[in-house]
Order: C-alpha cells, then structure tokens, then sequence
C-alpha cells in the first residue's frame, strides 16, 4: 500500500465530493488545506495530516485514518477519517419579513407605511426588554 494519496482523489474516495472533478475544482478554489496550507490538487496527504475543507460556508475539520485511492461504501469511508468538525452555530431567530410579488413594482406611499408601522411595532418590543 502506498504511503500517500492524492488529496483530491481522497476526497472524492471518502465521499466528501461527489465527483472527483469537483474535488479538483475545490483544490482549485483555495477551498482545502492541508496542515492549514492552501494545496492544489496533487498534493500528498499521508496518515495523521489535517484536512480543512470549505464546503457550504463551513470548514470541516477532517484527520487522516486511512489512505484511499478508489471510492468506497459510506460505512467504510466514515472509518478513515476522523471528524473534529466543531458544531455549527444556532441559527438566530429571524422577524419575517414580507416579501412582495415578483412584478409589483415599488411599493406605494400606504405601503411604505404599514412597513414601516410593521418594523418599528418588532424594534420597539425588543426595546422594551
């Protein structure tokens, strides 16, 4: 067995990306580091090295078990590798926001002011507190 990998081909055999072209293209983007250095697509990733990846606006925080070269079963690419991924951050709670339809064109005088009565009736209960 080889004492090192690919790092896209990794990726793509533990079932990070789906295509091995879109591994590359992540590598590519600046979106994997290795050791916390950007690498291209090439790049050897040997048992115990730390793998970031950017995916969806989160890092995910990946270490090398076990070296793959071809894709393998889920259950099975889960084993080599370990995630130390913190949790993701609860989401806020947001006030709703009216949305209108597509092709009303700009709200009207009346219309500003109920949204306006709308925003200052939420900001003024979170005042209140």
């Amino acid at each position: 067995m080889a004492d090192s990998v690919r790092v896209d081909a990794w990726l793509w055999a533990v079932r990070i990306y789906r295509t091995r072209s879109a591994a590359t293209a992540g590598c590519r983007a600046g979106h994997v580091r290795v050791g916390g250095e950007r690498v291209k697509a090439a790049q050897p990733v040997r048992v115990g090295d730390e793998i970031r990846i950017r995916i969806a606006g989160f890092d995910r925080i990946l270490t090398v078990q076990r070296l793959l070269s071809k894709r393998v079963a889920a259950s099975v690419a889960t084993d080599c590798y370990t995630d130390s991924t913190p949790p993701p951050p609860p989401r806020e709670e947001r006030a709703i926001v009216g949305q209108r339809d597509r092709g009303a064109g700009r709200p009207t005088k009346r219309d500003r002011r109920e949204l306006e009565r709308l925003r200052n009736r939420f900001t003024s209960d979170d005042d209140r507190d």
